[in-house]
Order: C-alpha cells, then sequence, then structure tokens
C-alpha cells in the first residue's frame, strides 16, 4: 500500500488544510494519508485550541486515513527536535512520501540548501556569528545560507521543509520528501478570506461568525460546542509558579538570565502575553520564550528533557477502514511498540503525556484527562459515516 505523510497542528483545521489533502487525493488517489500531529500543546509553546482526540477526528473526517500524536518532547521544541520526531514516526510506519507546504514550491531548491547546511562546516558558525550582531535565529539562518548558497530564503514552511530533509538526509532514511504550493502567509495575523492562516483564524476566536467560512463546517461546530483553549487560561498558575518557584533554571529552555527577568517581571504583569513581550530580546525569540514558560507550567525539567532524546513508541489518535488496512499490512514490520492508550506500565514519556494533559485541562475543570487511560480513538467505518 502506497503511504504519504504529512505533519500538522491542525489547530484549528481549516480550509487550507482541506484544501491540502484533496490536492494530496488527486495526486495519490489511492495512497493512505498519514498524519503525525501535535498533541495537545504546540511547537509554538501554547495550548491547541482544541484537544488532541477532537482535532484527530476532525482530520479523518475531512480525508486523513491515520493520524498519529508526536509526543509533548519534541513537539515543544525548536523545529530540529519537531522535525526528528514527526518524521521518525512516519518512517518507522513505512510511510513512503512525505508532503509538506512550501512558498517556493521548489523541492529541488530547499534540498540543496538543506545539504549545504549539513555539509558545511562553517554554516553553524555563521548563524552564531549573525546571531550576536542581534539577529534573531530565522533572519540569522538566512543570511548564512545566502553566505553558502547564494540563494535566500526567508518564508517559514520553506524554512521548516529545510529542517525535515535535513533530518531525512542525517539518519539516512526512505522517506522521499515533495511540496505542495503554500496558498497563504504562514504568519498573517488578518483573515484573507476562505483560505486563511491557523495564526490569523486563533486571532479571531472571539467572533466566531467571522472565521466560519475560513473553516470545513464539522470545524466550525466543534468550536462552537466545545471548549476553546486559551493560553491567558492558564497564566494565573504560571504566575504562582514563577513567584513561588526558588529555582526556575531547573526547567527547559529556562536560563538564569531569562529566571531573573521573570523573577523582575511578574509581580507587574498582567497576561501571558505581557510576560512575553517583557522578557523577549534579540537573542530570546517569541517562541523561545513562549515554550520556555509552558515547561515552567508543565514542570519539564532539563533533567527529563535529557532523557527523553529518542521516540519510543506510535501513538495512534484516529483511524478509518483504510488506516486500519494499513496498519494491519504492515504491523509485522513496524518495529515500536503501537498504542492507543497509557497502560499501567510505567514509562517517562507517556507519564509526561499524562500529566501535560492533566494541565492543559486545568482552567476548565474537566475530566479528559482520563482519556489517556482510554481507548479513544475515533474510527471512521466507511465513506458514508
Amino acid at each position: 500500500m502506497a503511504s504519504v505523510g504529512i505533519i500538522a497542528e491542525y489547530n484549528p483545521f481549516h480550509n487550507g488544510h482541506l484544501y491540502q489533502l484533496n490536492e494530496i487525493k488527486k495526486k495519490y488517489p489511492n495512497d493512505t494519508i498519514v498524519i503525525a500531529m501535535s498533541g495537545n500543546f504546540t511547537q509554538r509553546g501554547e495550548p491547541a485550541v482544541i484537544d488532541k482526540w477532537t482535532r484527530a477526528k476532525l482530520a479523518i473526517e475531512n480525508g486523513a486515513d491515520l493520524v498519529i500524536e508526536i509526543p509533548y518532547a519534541f513537539t515543544t521544541q525548536s523545529a530540529d527536535y519537531y522535525s526528528y520526531a514527526a518524521i521518525t514516526l512516519l518512517e518507522s510506519l513505512k510511510v513512503e512520501k512525505l508532503i509538506f507546504g512550501s512558498e517556493s514550491n521548489d523541492i529541488e531548491d530547499i534540498t540543496e540548501i538543506a545539504k549545504a547546511q549539513l555539509e558545511e562546516k562553517d554554516f553553524d558558525k555563521l548563524v552564531k556569528i549573525y546571531s550576536k550582531f542581534g539577529y534573531n535565529y530565522p533572519t540569522a539562518l538566512s543570511l548564512a545560507l545566502k553566505d553558502l548558497t547564494g540563494k535566500t530564503i526567508k518564508e517559514p514552511n520553506d524554512i521548516l521543509g529545510i529542517t525535515y530533509i535535513k533530518t531525512i538526509l542525517k539518519h539516512n532514511y526512505k522517506i522521499e520528501p515533495t511540496t505542495i504550493k503554500r496558498t497563504n502567509q504562514y504568519h498573517n495575523k488578518y483573515l484573507t478570506g476562505t483560505i486563511s492562516s491557523a495564526t490569523s483564524i486563533r486571532e479571531n476566536l472571539n467572533n466566531l461568525e467571522k472565521i466560519k467560512d475560513t473553516v470545513p463546517k464539522n470545524t466550525y461546530e466543534v468550536l462552537t460546542k466545545e471548549t476553546i483553549h486559551k493560553k491567558e487560561d492558564y497564566f494565573n498558575f504560571l504566575k504562582y509558579k514563577i513567584i513561588t518557584e526558588e529555582h526556575l533554571d531547573k526547567y527547559h529552555l529556562v536560563e538564569k538570565d531569562l529566571e531573573i527577568k521573570l523573577k523582575k517581571e511578574i509581580l507587574t504583569t498582567k497576561t501571558y502575553e505581557e510576560l512575553i513581550q517583557k522578557v523577549k530580546s534579540k537573542h530570546q525569540t517569541y517562541s523561545k520564550i513562549s515554550r520556555a514558560l509552558l515547561h515552567i507550567l508543565c514542570n519539564y525539567t532539563k533533567e527529563e528533557a535529557k532523557e527523553n532524546k529518542q521516540i519510543k513508541y506510535i501513538r495512534l489518535l484516529s483511524f478509518n477502514n483504510k488506516g486500519r488496512a494499513y496498519l494491519n499490512k504492515y504491523k509485522k514490520e513496524i518495529e515500536l511498540p503501537t498504542i492507543s492508550k497509557i497502560v499501567k506500565e510505567k514509562d517517562k514519556m507517556l507519564e509526561l503525556e499524562l500529566n501535560t494533559t492533566k494541565i492543559y485541562v486545568l482552567p476548565y475543570n474537566e475530566q479528559e484527562y482520563k482519556k489517556e487511560y482510554q481507548t479513544n480513538l475515533y474510527i471512521k467505518e466507511n465513506e458514508n459515516d
């Protein structure tokens, strides 16, 4: 069975995602579409607006065949770690092709740049030099690439695509990368019609009528009925931890200078967003600060991060009959254990997943974390369901 892999957050699932799935189905009508998806927290260091089980269900209802979870230990990291986990999971499932959105839609150019990053000894040095001059990481990366290859690449999806290809090359994976043209700007905060960025949709969640035409009908119904998770709902819990913890630098990504800033600013700060803006700098980007704060909130330490360097399992979230047939076909070849729930046996990465889910539901006094113990797979039996 031929297969296609997508790395996604679906935060939330919108018309752009639907367009991508439909285009893939046109090009590869017989392939099984496998989604490696972030869990309850995203790579930007924020709570997903809808829980992972519901997002997985929406993906299946809109055309995916199988959805697996990227664990918290990798989802809430920099692009390199995120990419390693997602592609390792897809490779472990014998997925043949990786398709990602790209502004340039030039896979040859992106691959050439990825090879240059791996092969050029001076690349990392150049990035560090540009960073010391005050450029943020994406800009420093782009400038270093231009120096070494003569090529300029600034768009976020192309940069992420380079990271994917570097992972494939570095680990000698068989999965073949290819691109699909991105139809909107990744970080655009303004709605741009029926296909708008996830960022712009999240910015307008307080007025659901404005986003009604930007998402599929089932996504809209979920947004009107289910709890929408917002980072500001977690601020008081975070504030309490920052005030009462003696040593914040034990947490992953929190260095001493950041700890000092947080301790200084927290007492006069009223919102999560305000805190990030107060402590971020040229050398500490918004996303890195956001991830560091999340690790404080979730009690994720540097020691734990050292232990969670390898993918240990494949966590199923949802599938349809086609996805089930794919799993059955390759089950003897898949070396990693495939699970659908947390069992009594202790595993530190799964224990982390359970604990972060408890934090995810904390502001809403829900019992949703119990789903971690249950088989909550949404299984679409046929196309008419």
